[in-house]
């Protein structure tokens, strides 16, 4: 049985700054000389976005880029920061987890594994944070893993090959089977998911699922959130810490 402990994150997607258009915008309206100091695509955007609300180009406060931000968080001007955009791939996480993941509707967009489409036979199982390896709780949790994985197999073959055995193509055959049989498979289940979302949706996601009050396992894969995107603009989200009550920021929600 493969069991997995944490969740991979990839970023697989992000913005880049079509400067050319750009500096054409800024020339047309007096200001060629601004230009940012950041050489994130994300963050220059943003800045931008911001910017162009208030045409503050010609004076632009001292700090750059990364101060521009922070006052954009401190003051809740949150609508800029949906004009930078992540995908992600996330691996690694159960069923359970992107129950309540696709909950987040605005400004997030969602690909989700098929398990009508994709053989579960060899499935992997995602071990909460809660039941630690070795101990009596793990061995109840496979144990119950093992036996639904054995009754998914033979729900699959008796399935195609009976109650479905009338039907001319393999392919539906198999697809009837396999979205009848997902059934007996638990939460834990391993899925992979494609996230796309703005900064504002990202920022929402951390603050309520790396809450000290969240589920264990997706307030792991916040913490791994914030990480690649912390790495990837930190302008954007440097002001996040991870502390012992979860992810915490000194700025008002956005």
């Amino acid at each position: 049985m493969k069991i997995i402990n944490a969740p991979t994150v990839y970023l697989v997607g992000k913005q880049e700054l079509n400067s050319l258009d750009c500096a054409e915008f800024l020339e047309a309206h007096g200001v060629a000389h601004w230009n940012s100091d950041t050489d994130n695509a994300s963050e220059h955007l943003v800045e931008i976005a911001g910017r162009l609300c208030y045409m503050s180009f010609a004076k632009p406060r001292p700090g750059g880029n990364k101060a521009y931000i922070d006052h954009i968080l401190e003051v809740g001007h949150g609508s800029v920061l949906e004009h930078a955009v992540y995908s992600m791939i996330f691996t690694g996480v159960s069923r359970s987890l992107t129950h309540e993941l696709v909950r987040h509707r605005a400004g997030m967009s969602y690909s989700q594994l098929s398990q009508r489409y994709v053989d579960e036979s060899d499935c992997a199982f995602v071990r909460p944070p809660g039941i630690k390896p070795g101990s009596t709780p793990e061995a109840i949790w496979a144990e119950a893993n093992g036996r639904a994985q054995g009754h998914y197999e033979a729900l699959c073959e008796t399935l195609e090959y009976n109650d479905f055995a009338d039907i001319d193509s393999p392919t539906l055959r198999r697809k009837k089977s396999r979205e009848a049989a997902r059934a007996v498979l638990p939460n834990c289940t391993e899925t992979k998911i494609f996230v796309t979302g703005n900064a504002r949706a990202w920022r929402h996601f951390l603050e309520l699922r790396g809450s000290i009050h969240a589920d264990a396992e997706i307030q792991r894969l916040a913490i791994a959130v914030l990480n690649v995107l912390q790495a990837e603009s930190p302008n954007l989200f440097g002001d996040y810490t991870v502390t012992e009550n979860g992810i915490e920021t000194i700025w008002r929600k956005v």
